[in-house]
């Protein structure tokens, strides 16, 4: 159905998420479509899913999908004052974005994460304007006392005879292993963080700090607040990049495939995290996309692991038609910058790739 529609592009199904979703651009809007399968014969309009009943009988991938709902609707009955808590989340939303420090993915708070960040210290601060609210959202989370959980509202108790599992580091060794546990409202109560590493823990706080120190300057007129917007420097901050690349020579095939990929890299900066030379892996929130048009297999091989010639990344379409062996190869190109500190004794080479036009 949604295929048959010329306003979607790229789309894809992740069966394998944590919560499963189908991913589509409509109009160019990204959009992310959950789905959930209730024990009703029939819904009616004016159905509340904040009703904890509606999850009785339900898969945990159901429950799951069901959340994010839920949640929001909690959040937004929790916090003092609605319009205060919208405007400071847009400029959190804003900020996090223009720093990097904004995908669940990769291992950074996603939106819902931002968002009960903010709603509590609307709760902390239930008489200040969206301003306040922002510069006092820095100023708590940089001292927070991490890993400590941030909640709305005390984790109640199941509904009669609903066993499903809540957070509980007291009862679950892999909840005690949060490092910065950011607790859903809604039951049953998960924690939304659970995907961040020791590295972007790191990187989050020093941005906090950061945030603070600038939203202090905006308080005293020395700043603007533009100056909390500036962008990142992720690729200009290290010595050392990782670059993976995921290709494939179909644009549907690709779009799972890098897909799977990018779910795949908290894995993997876990494991960099373990080296023992390296202080910080630090993933960028987001791939970068590229259709290259070959003309030789030696050239295919070098698109492929993502060091795209220049007489390649000049060619259009048009230039392979009709020409044997030419093709299209789709690649999706990620990376981790790591801190470096070299042991004594110890040697690192260095190969180099040059990252024009990424941003």
């Amino acid at each position: 159905m949604l295929n048959d529609r010329p306003e979607v592009t790229e789309l894809a199904t992740v069966p394998e998420a944590f919560v499963p979703i189908i991913k589509l651009k409509f109009s160019s809007i990204e959009v992310d479509l959950l789905f959930a399968r209730l024990a009703l014969p029939s819904i009616p309009d004016s159905l509340e899913l904040i009703d904890d009943a509606l999850l009785k009988n339900l898969d945990d991938r159901c429950v799951r999908s069901l959340g994010g709902s839920r949640v929001t609707d909690e959040i937004l009955r929790l916090v003092p004052d609605v319009t205060v808590f919208r405007d400071s989340l847009r400029a959190i939303k804003l900020w996090a974005k223009s720093r990097a420090v904004y995908s669940n993915v990769m291992g950074f708070c996603g939106g819902v994460a931002w968002a009960m960040c903010v709603a509590r210290v609307c709760q902390l601060y239930p008489n200040k304007p969206a301003g306040t609210i922002v510069n006092r959202f820095f100023a708590v989370l940089s001292q927070w006392n991490w890993p400590s959980p941030v909640l709305l509202k005390p984790i109640g108790p199941a509904p009669p005879g609903d066993q499903r599992r809540i957070w509980n580091p007291k009862i679950y060794p892999q909840d005690r292993g949060h490092r910065m546990p950011i607790i859903t409202p809604a039951y049953p109560c998960m924690c939304s963080t659970h995907n961040i590493t020791k590295s972007t823990a790191q990187i989050m706080m020093t941005e906090f700090k950061r945030g603070l120190a600038v939203t202090d300057e905006i308080a005293t007129g020395t700043k603007p607040w533009a100056a909390l917007f500036d962008k990142h420097d992720f690729f200009t901050r290290y010595r050392y990049y990782l670059q993976i690349t995921a290709s494939s020579p179909n644009a549907e095939i690709q779009l799972k495939w890098a897909g799977t990929v990018e779910a795949r890299l908290r894995q993997l900066v876990m494991k960099v995290e373990e080296v023992d030379t390296v202080d910080l892996a630090h993933p960028f929130i987001k791939g970068f996309e590229r259709e290259s048009y070959y003309l030789t297999s030696d050239e295919v091989r070098v698109i492929q692991v993502g060091d795209v010639p220049p007489d390649v990344k000049g060619r259009t379409r048009a230039d392979i038609e009709g020409k044997e062996g030419a093709g299209t190869v789709y690649t999706s190109s990620f990376f981790i910058g790591l801190l470096v500190q070299p042991k004594p004794g110890l040697f690192i080479s260095q190969w180099g790739l040059t990252h024009s036009g990424i941003s």
